[in-house]
């Protein structure tokens, strides 16, 4: 139910590839991006996967743009002709692409002249206003323009270009995060219980996720929120609410 913190730092992130969408390549982007954000106060609220569709991508891009604080995107920015990330940065910012001194540099530097082959100078190009990303692991930068960031979509590379991209972010209180397990009850046992606590604060993100295996079954209950005293208080009304209505099985565990 709902997120802490109303007025936090809000951000997307727009995964682009159709190796994505048929299953050839499984992203682990999503997950590295929610983590880093989370650990500096910025709140991810949505994310969109689409093909290497320019058009796809310029709606998603802009739809995202203009709602969220911050955008991440991640692929599409090689040297082959799927490759056209920037091409729809580019188009959804209304600017034409150049290709960037320092890049050509870089470029020039690993390949020579001679090696700099049209393929490989595609990945220099750069919408008009945008800045470098630093690429601390291998390859070309990526690079910024207004409230978007464009990663690389091989994971070690990305990780590298976010170590970039979190400084340029204005960045809230770090949400704390606290978990009960409560063994041999399902959601819908709970359910009312929780929501009467959930409908009291909220401030808070409260969040309920079954489990089953070999051990029985039962419901993880997730709370979620910016003010550490107020996630504590509410933890302590939860057990209570719990007990109160027969559920004695039940204890903090550390939160994934």
């Amino acid at each position: 139910m709902g997120r802490p913190g109303g007025g936090a730092t809000s951000a997307a992130v727009l995964i682009i590839g159709d190796e994505i969408l048929s299953g050839r390549t499984q992203d682990t982007n999503l997950r590295d991006i929610a983590k880093y954000l989370a650990a500096r106060g910025v709140d991810l609220l949505e994310a969109r996967t689409v093909p290497d569709v320019l058009e796809e991508i310029v709606a998603a891009l802009n739809a995202l743009r203009s709602r969220y604080d911050y955008v991440i995107t991640t692929g599409g920015i090689g040297p082959t002709h799927d490759d056209i990330t920037a091409d729809a940065v580019a188009a959804a910012f209304g600017v034409e692409l150049v290709e960037h001194p320092e890049i050509i540099a870089m470029l020039e530097s690993r390949w020579g002249e001679g090696g700099l082959t049209s393929a490989r100078r595609r990945m220099a190009r750069v919408p008009v206003g945008g800045e470098l990303v630093k690429n601390p692991v291998a390859g070309p930068p990526g690079f910024t323009i207004g409230n978007v960031f464009v990663l690389a979509g091989v994971p070690q590379i990305m990780r590298g270009m976010l170590e970039d991209v979190g400084p340029r972010m204005k960045g809230g209180a770090v949400v704390v995060s606290r978990t009960l397990r409560v063994e041999g009850h399902g959601e819908g046992a709970i359910a009312d219980t929780f929501e009467r606590i959930a409908n009291a604060h909220p401030e808070m993100s409260l969040g309920s996720y079954p489990f089953y295996g070999e051990g029985g079954f039962g419901t993880n209950l997730v709370l979620r929120g910016r003010d550490p005293a107020e996630v504590e208080r509410t933890l302590g009304e939860l057990v209570e609410a719990l007990k109160g209505v027969g559920v004695e099985s039940v204890r903090e565990v550390p939160t994934a």
